[in-house]
């Protein structure tokens, strides 16, 4: 699919965002926003999740060097059950727009929902897959939290979080079922919400 050119006619710099981990059962929920350099066109951007991982973590290291600048960002686990995942993942947006050291005149979000920021944005259905800052922004967003994943399974050993990345798989399920749930295991999501109900003493 090729991707689209910019046609909304804004004079100044656009800046993509996206998000990844908000299906999880563990872990934060990470955004990034990007604003590439023209004069340095980086080949292979796409949807994150159509990406080998091998070329995920290369785009993730030109994407940081070419970029004319990023930001990633997260919404705690806490958060994430106090606020619920969507509102969680439109904080971590904002937080990664105002990261960014440059001011963007236009934010282009992937998805249909928009985060609250002081600039102009769009909601781009696909975006990830059709422009291509939003491209790099849900490269930023996915390599990070698989990142993060590896450090929870160096922490959390019992669950296998550097297979399934906190997805709830039948390995995932089965290690809930088995071992209880960690610090990291969002409380407001119905698996473990339905562990800890298992876990409780009966009157």
């Amino acid at each position: 699919m090729r991707q689209l050119a910019l046609t909304w006619g804004v004079n100044g710099l656009i800046a993509g965002v996206d998000e990844a981990g908000r299906g999880p059962l563990a872990g934060p929920v990470v955004a990034a926003a990007v604003i590439l350099d023209d004069l340095h066109p980086i080949a292979g951007l796409a949807d994150s999740k159509t990406l080998t991982a091998k070329k995920r973590e290369r785009l993730f290291d030109d994407i940081r060097a070419y970029s004319l600048c990023f930001s990633v960002a997260q919404a705690s686990v806490e958060e994430i059950d106090r606020l619920n995942i969507l509102q969680a993942t439109l904080l971590a947006m904002r937080r990664a727009v105002d990261g960014l050291r440059l001011v963007p005149k236009l934010v282009l979000v992937d998805g249909n929902r928009l985060p609250t920021m002081p600039m102009r944005c769009e909601a781009v259905i696909k975006g990830d897959a059709l422009v291509s800052a939003i491209s790099a922004a849900s490269i930023l967003a996915k390599v990070t939290r698989d990142h993060l994943c590896l450090e929870l399974d160096q922490q959390f050993p019992n669950y296998g979080f550097a297979k399934h990345k906190g997805y709830g798989t039948a390995q995932h399920l089965d290690a809930l079922a088995a071992h209880g749930i960690c610090t990291q295991h969002r409380r407001s999501f119905a698996p473990v919400r339905q562990c800890l109900d298992m876990a409780r003493p009966r009157t």
